[in-house]
Parts: structure tokens; C-alpha cells; sequence
């Protein structure tokens, strides 16, 4: 899979800044499938065959999942602990 059949960032940044109640269900089935398969791509090619650019947005889409993953396993009791600064 090569980069160029990725999605590229200023389609990324566009899907995230275009409100979804101005996206037709085409849209955002579109736009769902299109960001399934394109993280499908950012694991399995390595980064080392990407190009920089590809490489880095990559990484922090990884960083990004990982934290939201992260996220959705606490408590609701370690959220409102985390939310308080009482959390760790």
C-alpha cells in the first residue's frame, strides 16, 4: 500500500471540521469507511515505507487511538477523579 492511497491530511482535517449536521449519511458512511481503511493502511504498512510526512500523522493518529482506548477503560469514578485532580 503506498501513500498514495491514503487519505491525505487536508481530506482528514476537512471530514473533522465540516459539521455533521451539514454531511448528507453518504457523507459520513463515506467518510466512516474511508477512515476505517485508511487506519487499516497506517498499521500495516511500516513507517519506515511511508513517506515523513505520512510517518509522523501516522504516529500521532497511534498516540491519539491509544490514549482514547485508555480512556474508555477507566471508571466512571476515576474519570470524575481525573476530572477533579484528584485522580493519580
Amino acid at each position: 500500500m503506498s501513500d498514495a492511497l491514503r487519505k491525505d491530511n487536508s481530506s482528514k482535517i476537512a471530514d473533522k471540521i465540516t459539521p455533521d449536521s451539514s454531511k448528507s449519511t453518504t457523507d459520513k458512511i463515506s467518510e466512516s469507511v474511508s477512515g476505517t481503511a485508511d487506519k487499516v493502511g497506517r498499521d500495516v504498512q511500516p513507517d519506515s515505507d511511508k513517506s515523513h510526512t505520512q510517518s509522523a500523522t501516522d504516529k500521532l493518529s497511534r498516540e491519539k487511538d491509544s490514549a482514547k482506548d485508555h480512556t474508555q477503560d477507566k471508571s466512571m469514578l476515576d474519570k470524575a477523579k481525573d476530572a477533579t485532580g484528584l485522580g493519580k
